[in-house]
């Protein structure tokens, strides 16, 4: 059992870890404790909570969450959903809605939505000896830390720990670009959550959205069906979006290479900036006239000149501007992450960009998609073959050498350098062996 911060420091080398990492239950835990309940964790969108007294139920590492506009204050308040009688929690898994106050199903202990006790039934009008209401220990507890960046909620439960714009940095930069995207510079969450769970370990995952490597190998069966479909296509005929989203999956190792990567400290990264497999989608006339229209031939180039892959927010966050979707990442035991996707829509573009938007989650993020049950089965592959007794390292040496330090610019590398898992890594041991975070 790993017991010290020496022998955590054993399992990462500058070009390796221990396979433990994705296997052990006791690392498991150490994890939720130290990274998913002691940094910064996404929690929502605001688009969300419009009005006082919405809600949402989550969970940030293993503690059970209220997220919630308070009606008296009108702030976004993250709360422990967890009733101060008996330990019930107040609103069921997964739920949302909006509510007046908070009442506990098994006493019916009822909660303000700043969390403040509000009342107990049965209570004499003199006040027993030892009615609760008005004391502070008996009102829901709240966060350490709740703060927003442009409408994305996060969530810290640590007391100690940098703000949420040190924590994440120039990482930031991707969010802006998204919301720039929007003509009225405002994004709203669009229909539900595509809700899915894996059979491995959350950090297979989270390695995955920046792992340029894969995709003309795993994908290589969608990519084929996609070109043999593009062959049938009579001549002039416009190219479908399914073709335009499917068909840079199969890029070549060397366009992949010109993606680029940029990592961050306290394991962010993107993969992509000018050039990635976002960056030649058609335009749609409508949308670029309105974004002119709200910023300027210039300005509107320069934004959707930006066309990032992913943005990882580690560890609990991803991010694709170019296409206005986000994936959560929720781990639920050491073999298990479930996985939420939700897509936005730009408010004030045409409603053809939020379509394009549904169609990439379908075709590459939904249960039924055509390309995320390929990676689902290489994540469950490797979570089994890790079991096994074959060797007792990961290799991440790709490209070691090449990394380049830019200052607070952060460390580059080639598109397909290995470099985000090494960074990520370098974050998983300052949070595992307690150092501060920067």
């Amino acid at each position: 059992m790993i017991q010290n911060a020496e022998s955590i420091r054993a399992l990462v080398n500058p070009d390796r870890v221990h396979k433990s990492v994705y296997t052990d239950e006791h690392i498991f835990g150490l994890e939720m404790k130290r990274i998913f309940e002691s940094t910064w964790v996404y929690a929502g969108h605001d688009s969300q909570l419009k009005n006082p007294g919405d809600y949402l139920s989550v969970h940030i590492g293993r503690q059970p969450m209220i997220i919630v506009r308070d009606r008296g204050s009108n702030e976004i308040q993250a709360l422990y959903n967890r009733c101060t009688h008996k330990g019930a929690k107040i609103v069921g898994e997964g739920s949302e809605g909006c509510v007046r106050a908070f009442r506990c199903c098994y006493h019916g202990w009822s909660f303000n939505t700043d969390g403040k006790l509000l009342a107990t039934p049965h209570t004499p009008n003199d006040r027993v000896r030892g009615f609760p209401v008005g004391d502070p220990r008996f009102d829901l507890r709240k966060a350490a830390a709740v703060d927003s960046y442009e409408g994305f909620i996060f969530v810290r439960l640590s007391e100690n720990g940098p703000g949420l714009k040190e924590y994440f940095g120039p990482s930031l930069t991707s969010i802006d670009n998204m919301v720039a995207r929007s003509p009225e510079g405002k994004l709203e969450i669009a229909g539900g959550v595509l809700r899915y769970r894996h059979t491995c370990n959350w950090k297979m995952f989270v390695e995955n959205l920046n792992d340029n490597m894969h995709p003309m190998v795993t994908h290589k069966s969608a990519i084929d069906a996609c070109r043999a479909y593009a062959e049938t296509l009579p001549e002039g005929k416009p190219i479908p979006d399914t073709v335009n989203i499917l068909g840079p999956f199969g890029s070549s190792y060397e366009f992949i290479d010109g993606m680029s990567h940029r990592v961050f400290p306290n394991g962010h990264s993107y993969s992509g900036d000018k050039q990635s497999i976002h960056s030649a989608y058609p335009p749609v006339p409508d949308y670029v006239a309105a974004m002119e229209n709200a910023y300027g031939e210039q300005r509107t180039r320069d934004i959707l000149s930006l066309n990032r892959h992913n943005t990882v927010y580690y560890p609990s966050l991803t991010i694709k501007g170019a296409i206005q979707a986000i994936r959560v990442v929720r781990p639920i035991s050491v073999d298990e992450t479930e996985i939420e996707t939700y897509t936005f829509r730009l408010k004030g573009a045409p409603d053809e960009m939020l379509q394009r938007t549904l169609l990439y989650s379908k075709l590459i993020n939904s249960p039924g998609s055509i390309v995320g049950h390929d990676d689902w089965e290489s994540y469950a592959r490797m979570q089994e073959g890790l079991a096994s007794d074959g060797r007792d390292w990961v290799s991440m040496h790709r490209h070691l050498a090449s990394d380049r330090d830019e200052g607070e610019s952060g460390i580059t590398g080639i598109g397909t350098s290995e470099l985000p898992f090494r960074n990520q890594y370098a974050a998983w041991l300052k949070f595992m062996t307690g150092e501060q975070a920067q």
